[in-house]
């Protein structure tokens, strides 16, 4: 029950980003004399509508985006007599430039306020701190493992739960060696014979703890042929996981700061991964036919809603707020893109009217006429079917192979 309300309320958290970035292109229109007509979250048939003024506002079947319909967006717009005097493609280069950008910018504000209420509430990622190898469950020493991993019956307690291991101790060194990863604490285990010492950080005490390592037979991958062999190796019956550091806390006033920069480094990640897209649609296809998901893999809002309410369920608020903002950063940043029907697409057009204009000034020429879009339409049309299939396939692999990150 947790999983599917935090299933819609990621949806729904989704659903008021999409109306807010719609919202900022109507408001910015509205303020700079432009006429709205419709304002729509979603697309298919209309659920419901009513009317304000001279726009009408409305809800449709499919949650899949929204729209905001300005008269005159271009010169192709039919328009009434009424609308000509307010038609957009007639205004000022900026205030097109300023409705365009105001959905962008609505995402970035609510990304930024987002980011805000988790530095107040949980505190904001470290991301420059180190991360840590904490214990999890702690068990017997199974004696062999087969190739499939399953490991063979062991009964009673193991060496690290009998030398007082406990579950959520921070492992901070062994035989000090400093360790800040499970993987590091699994290498410097296993090739020990005798009795390894470990530090743990234990409620911010320190401790050292000597444990007495079994010998256990292994399926490891060997590093030069990439098969598996198995051996045998130093084991003491612990559990462990890689987790981040602490969160960075804050007050209302240095979460301002904190927030901005933190905002920054979001919008840095969103940009590369923008550009690491076209690289990832092999390992997008291997997920589908059988291959493993990696977590640095695109997903859909399906496949991201998922993970909200699995975050839900786990109480992991702070992911599935982080993760929330994020999706608000990378669609600010992908709406950026100069390709039609985005609305980057809309500034790379006025822009290039601005510049055609400046050298036909420079030869005594008139400026020209709008941009003719029907030119546009093919590149256009190839950018819709490509996206198309590109979230397709995002669908897709989340449905047949979704990311684990719990």
């Amino acid at each position: 029950m947790v999983f599917a309300l935090g299933v819609i309320l990621f949806a729904l958290g989704i659903g008021v980003s999409i109306a807010l970035h719609e919202a900022g292109h109507m408001w910015t229109a509205k303020a700079l004399g432009m006429k709205v007509r419709r304002y729509y979250i979603g697309f298919g048939p209309k659920i419901f509508s009513f009317r304000r003024g001279e726009t009408e506002y409305g809800l449709k079947a499919l949650p899949l985006g929204g729209f905001c319909d300005i008269a005159g967006m271009t010169a192709l717009d039919e328009m009434t007599p009424e609308e000509e005097p307010h038609a957009m493609y007639k205004k000022a280069a900026w205030k097109r430039v300023v409705v365009m950008s105001g959905g962008i910018a609505m995402n970035f504000i609510l990304g930024f306020a987002i980011l805000y209420g988790l530095a107040l509430g949980w505190g904001l990622p470290d991301r420059n701190g180190s991360t840590q190898a904490l214990v999890g469950n702690l068990s017997c020493v199974a004696p062999t493992q087969a190739e499939d991993g399953s490991l063979a019956q062991c009964v009673g307690e193991g060496p690290a739960q009998q030398a007082g291991l406990q579950p959520g101790d921070i492992v901070t060194a062994v035989d000090g060696h400093p360790t800040t990863t499970s993987a590091e604490v699994v290498a410097l285990v296993q090739p020990v014979t005798g009795t390894a010492v470990l530090s743990v950080d234990r409620d911010g005490q320190s401790l050292t703890i000597p444990v007495e390592v079994e010998q256990a037979q292994r399926v490891v991958k060997d590093p030069s042929t990439g098969e598996n062999r198995s051996v045998t190796v130093g084991a003491i019956g612990m559990g462990l996981g890689t987790v981040g550091p602490p969160p960075l806390e804050f007050n209302a006033f240095s979460a301002i700061p904190g927030t901005a920069i933190f905002t920054g480094e979001i919008l840095v990640d969103s940009v590369k991964a923008l550009a690491d897209i076209p690289s990832k649609v092999g390992a997008l296809w291997e997920s589908i036919t059988g291959g493993e998901r990696g977590l640095d893999t695109p997903i859909s809002v399906v496949g991201a809603s998922v993970i909200g309410g699995e975050a839900a369920e786990r109480a992991a608020w702070p992911t599935f707020v982080l993760l929330l903002a994020s999706i608000n950063f990378f669609l600010g940043v992908f709406n950026i893109l100069p390709l039609l029907p985005l609305d980057g697409g809309h500034i790379a057009v006025v822009f290039y009217e601005k510049i055609r204009d400046w050298f036909r000034a420079r030869r005594g020429l008139i400026a020209g006429g709008p941009v003719d879009y029907t030119k546009l339409l093919p590149i256009t049309y190839v950018f819709i079917v490509i996206g198309g299939a590109f979230m397709l396939l995002t669908l897709t692999a989340d449905i047949v192979n979704p990311i684990k990150i719990f």
